[in-house]
């Protein structure tokens, strides 16, 4: 079995969400459109079929991609969970060169640098894990090497 999935209550909503969305509203479109070209005549020739059958299996596969995910999914109590350091699941304030930035440390699959979703295997995300507040955290950046004060966590 592969590796745990971590991912925020958040997440996981947004993941099983995605889910139902695929399986319950926009498959069975697709295969009414794919039933409707089918009934169009010659397959060879009919761009309609093809672009269904095409959107069908990438469909399936996102599909097959998120059980999987669903699986091995281990969903971050931010909670219970202590403030005292970095942790998956909590938002860090960080201070570069009087610039003040705010970090939310996720699993790899909430991931999103414009909305300041860090992963925890991310460089950054590693540099941050176990600091506390006070602490300095460093890390290479494409950039050259970046060095973060820790001001706050929540």
């Amino acid at each position: 079995m592969e590796d745990k999935v971590y991912l925020t209550a958040e997440g996981f909503e947004k993941i099983k969400n995605e889910l139902d969305e695929l399986k319950n509203k926009k498959r069975p479109n697709v295969v009414e459109r794919l039933s409707l070209a089918r009934i169009q005549g010659d397959l060879s020739e009919n761009n309609e079929y093809a672009s269904a059958k095409e959107e069908l299996a990438f469909m399936d596969g996102r599909i097959e991609e998120i059980e999987d995910v669903l699986q091995r999914v281990s969903v971050v109590d931010e909670k219970t969970r202590s403030r005292d350091c970095v942790a998956l699941g909590c938002k860090v304030t960080v201070q570069s060169n009087e610039v003040e930035g705010i970090y939310h440390i996720v699993g790899e699959w909430e991931a999103d640098p414009a909305q300041k979703k860090v992963s925890h295997s991310s460089p950054l995300g590693q540099a941050l894990l176990g600091k506390k507040v006070g602490e300095e955290a460093a890390f290479e950046a494409p950039a050259g090497k970046i060095l973060y004060k820790i001001t706050r966590i929540e």
